[in-house]
């Protein structure tokens, strides 16, 4: 792990990986799988990923994205009312 300061030990735990036991290795990862998928939009960063070999194929997580019980994604969003997004207080974000 990743112990220069702890912004980067933040990153390290936050990394998301393609790799590995069950998953892709570098040489069978098409363009497909390592562009951005419309499902990535809050959940993970596009921006966020190492260049070279594992471009696409390690992301980090978004900024508000947590994982839930079942160990999936989540991200925040608000609720439309009648087609209407309240900003106000009235209407809390929710996961």
């Amino acid at each position: 792990m990743d112990q220069n300061n702890p912004l980067s030990e933040i990153t390290h735990k936050r990394r998301i990986s393609a790799l590995g036991p069950g998953g892709l290795t570098r040489e069978r990862a098409g363009f497909e799988v390592r562009d951005v998928h419309p499902t990535h939009y809050g959940r993970v960063c596009p921006i966020e990923t190492p260049e070279g070999p594992n471009i696409g194929l390690i992301n980090s997580l978004s900024v508000y994205a947590q994982t839930n019980e079942y160990g999936f994604l989540e991200t925040p969003y608000r609720r439309v009312v009648d087609g209407v997004c309240d900003r106000r207080n009235s209407l809390p974000v929710c996961y």
